[in-house]
């Protein structure tokens, strides 16, 4: 479904991504797991085209993503949920809904995936008239992924979703994820720095460090794998 193959990204001169090749097959669950600064924020913006590679190709469902606007990327299939949730704050949780269901599947869909967005996530019914800014952070990480599910996508790209939420929180939003994942056969690319439950629920798995690749694998090879025991999984 998605292939990233050999793809540099350079800001400034500074190198951010060296050579990463990535594939997520379809209804795959991959992980993309490092520190901060490995890239791994870059890597999604370079396949929703907000940033544009130095070298390297990106391909969906064999199609050349690079020769596609940005804009035209989500009528193929791809949803990017971003670092930070960016949710639009003066609209309401509907309102904030609507917008994902911009492209041409999705608004002939829209009322199937209202009511499955409903109920993956009840607390965005209840309060679908609320303004998205009054929303806690946890509501508004559950927002974000239900307006990338609005756009009915066939590749669910999820950066950071545990960023800046407790503990107790991060296991809903982990075990909703996993959810749409095995109900909904979406396939589901997640970059996350809370490794031990990225590669808990992923297929397979991408360690990224220093804008490079330096190990990938299944699920079974990279839990077994000494260096991620020692580096991210503290053992």
């Amino acid at each position: 479904m998605l292939s990233v193959e050999r793809l540099c990204v350079a800001y400034g001169g500074l190198r951010a991504l060296i050579d990463v090749s990535v594939e997520v097959g379809a209804g795959q669950f991959a992980a993309i797991v490092g520190p901060n600064g490995a890239g791994k924020t870059t890597l999604f913006k370079s396949i929703s085209g907000i940033v544009a590679p130095v070298s390297g190709a990106i391909r969906f469902d064999g199609q050349d993503l690079l020769a596609i606007a940005p804009a035209a990327r989500a009528q193929l299939g791809i949803a990017h949920v971003p670092e930070g949730r960016q949710v639009f704050k003066a609209l309401s949780v509907l309102e904030n809904l609507e917008m994902g269901a911009h492209p041409l599947r999705a608004r002939a869909l829209w009322a199937r995936n209202l009511e499955q967005i409903f109920a993956l996530f009840p607390v965005l019914a209840q309060r679908r008239s609320q303004l998205a800014g009054t929303l806690s952070g946890g509501e508004q990480q559950m927002l974000a992924i239900g307006r990338g599910l609005a756009s009915a996508p066939r590749l669910l790209m999820l950066d950071e979703p545990s960023m800046g939420l407790a503990p107790t929180i991060v296991d809903q939003i982990f075990e909703r994820i996993r959810g749409i994942h095995r109900e909904a056969g979406i396939a589901v690319l997640l970059v996350e720095q809370r490794v031990a439950e990225a590669l808990e629920s992923c297929d397979r798995g991408y360690v990224l460090e220093s804008g490079r690749v330096v190990l990938e694998g299944t699920h079974d090879t990279l839990i077994r794998d000494e260096r991620v025991k020692r580096a991210y999984l503290g053992m």
